[in-house]
C-alpha cells in the first residue's frame, strides 16, 4: 500500500510508520517526493561487490525478467560470494561490449574448467621467458575491455577468452575463485539453454576430466560464503514487490533457487 510517488501528508504517515530510513526518499527537480530504490552500479567500479550485490538482488535474482545468470541465490535470498565475484568480474572485461552476453557466456565457460587457465598462463610463461606473467591485484585495476560485433559472437571461443584474462593480468587465483560461477552457469543451461545443449554437455564432460587432475580450485576466503540480507535490501525488496506484485512469476525461476545452506559447487 506504499504509493510512489509520495503525495500528501497520508502517504508520509506511511513511509514514518513503516520507519523507511530517509536516505531513500528523493526529491525530483519539480519537486516531487518518490521512494528510491538504489542507483545502478558505478561502472568505473566494477569490483564493488556489496553495491553490485544489492542491485542483483533487486534487478537480477531468479524470478526476474532480467535474470543474471550464474549467481547463485537461496530461499532466504543469501547469495554466494563467490558466484558473485565470477559475476562481477566477466562483466568488468566487457560490460561496454555489443556481444556482451556472448563473451561473458564464454569466459563463464573456461572458469569452469579447472586448469584452464593454469595451463593459458604457463604456455605464455614458456613462450615470454624474459616476461612472464606479472598479475595484477588492488582495487583500481586497469581494464581492457573486449568488444566484439554482435555478428562476430559466434567467433567469440575458449582461445579468445583465455586471451581477454591474460592480456588484463587477471590473477590465477581470481579465475579459480570464480570457478563456482562457471559450474553454476553452466548448471543453469540446463534449465533455460542460450545456445546448443551438446557445448554445454562438452564443457561438463571436460570439467569432470579436469577435476580428476586439478581437484576442486580453492576459494579466496575473504570472498567466499553467503552473503547474508541486509536491513537494506528488505525495504528495496519491499519497494520493488510493491510495483511487481500484480506481475507472474516465472514457473522455471523456483527451480533455479537453492536450499537454505546448500554448497553451489
Amino acid at each position: 500500500d506504499l504509493k510512489n510517488p509520495i503525495q500528501g501528508l497520508e502517504d508520509m504517515d506511511l513511509v514514518k510508520q513503516r520507519h523507511i530510513p530517509t536516505h531513500f526518499l528523493h526529491v525530483k527537480e519539480d519537486g516531487t517526493l518518490v521512494l528510491c530504490i538504489m542507483h545502478a552500479p558505478d561502472p568505473a567500479h566494477p569490483f564493488n561487490l556489496e553495491q553490485v550485490a544489492q542491485y542483483t538482488l533487486i534487478f537480477g535474482r531468479p524470478e526476474m525478467e532480467n535474470t543474471w545468470q550464474g549467481i547463485t541465490f537461496d530461499y532466504a535470498f543469501c547469495m554466494h560470494w563467490q558466484t558473485l565475484f565470477g559475476f562481477v568480474l566477466c562483466w568488468a572485461l566487457c560490460t561496454n561490449s555489443a556481444a556482451k552476453s556472448s563473451v561473458v557466456r564464454r569466459l563463464a565457460l573456461v572458469m569452469a574448467r579447472p586448469g584452464m587457465h593454469h595451463e593459458a598462463v604457463a604456455s605464455y610463461n614458456a613462450a615470454f621467458l624474459e616476461q612472464p606473467l606479472v598479475a595484477q591485484y588492488g582495487s583500481h585495476l586497469n581494464i581492457l575491455q573486449v568488444h566484439v560485433p554482435d555478428d562476430q559472437a559466434c567467433n567469440f571461443l575458449d582461445d579468445d577468452a583465455l586471451r581477454v584474462l591474460l592480456h588484463n593480468h587477471i590473477p590465477l587465483d581470481w579465475v579459480d575463485h570464480a570457478y563456482t560461477y562457471g559450474v553454476v552457469y553452466l548448471e543453469q543451461q540446463f534449465h533455460n539453454p542460450t545456445m546448443s545443449m551438446d557445448i554445454f554437455k562438452d564443457v561438463d564432460n571436460e570439467r569432470i576430466e579436469s577435476m580428476s587432475h586439478y581437484g576442486t580450485p580453492p576459494a579466496i576466503l575473504q570472498w567466499n560464503g553467503w552473503r547474508e540480507m541486509m536491513e537494506d535490501d528488505h525495504y528495496c525488496l519491499m519497494f520493488k514487490h510493491a510495483e511487481e506484485h500484480l506481475l507472474p512469476v516465472p514457473p522455471e525461476a523456483t527451480g533455479l533457487y537453492y536450499y537454505i545452506g546448500m554448497d553451489p559447487n
